[in-house]
């Protein structure tokens, strides 16, 4: 990524309207933007929706922008926002997430053989284990596994203590491994 002073003089550009700047800046960072939104939504088009939005307001806010700031991290917050904001709006109410599918259904692989489709059903599985988390812990785990930032920018993106990251980090690692234990083989009876 670009260092700050960097990004500072593309954020100038962008108020002078330079729509290259504009580009420069959507193209560093849309793809750390859209892991957020498809972490947080799991959904293709819905994390398309918030990258789309994020940069909109980007463009409406730019003047909010400081420099020295974490543009990295202020371009998350803008997003995560935007995420909590539409779950609450349309998702909560709309959307039952449901595993499809028994667990005696799926194409869990034979401890000898192989077979292609089980990346996939592990990927649902593990999906679906993340959506039963807090919202805190999920972000908190997306932001630092998927998107590999350190716990100071975590808690500067959510406004809360590193400690509670640290937390909330080991919370959701820990719950993941509790909901994952039974679909990995894993003892039925510690539910």
């Amino acid at each position: 990524m670009a260092d700050y002073d960097d990004i500072y003089v593309l954020v100038e550009k962008i108020k002078q309207g330079d729509k290259d700047a504009f580009i420069e800046i959507t193209r560093l960072y849309q793809k750390k933007v859209y892991q957020l939104a498809y972490a947080f939504f799991r959904n293709h088009d819905d994390a398309l929706d918030i990258v789309q939005e994020t940069f909109l307001r980007f463009y409406q806010k730019v003047d909010m922008y400081q420099k020295g700031k974490n543009f990295q991290n202020w371009i998350l917050q803008i997003a995560k926002n935007l995420c909590i904001d539409t779950y609450r709006k349309h998702h909560k109410k709309n959307h039952e997430y449901v595993l499809d599918k028994h667990v005696d259904e799926m194409n869990l692989a034979e401890k000898k053989s192989y077979n292609r489709n089980v990346s996939s059903d592990l990927k649902d599985i593990f999906s679906h284990c993340l959506k039963k988390l807090t919202e805190k812990q999920r972000m908190i785990f997306v932001m630092k596994h998927h998107n590999q930032l350190k716990y100071t920018e975590i808690a500067q993106i959510l406004g809360i203590a590193v400690g509670t990251v640290k937390s909330l980090n080991f919370k959701a690692i820990q719950n993941l491994r509790v909901l994952m234990n039974p679909y990995l083989g894993g003892n039925h009876e510690t539910q």
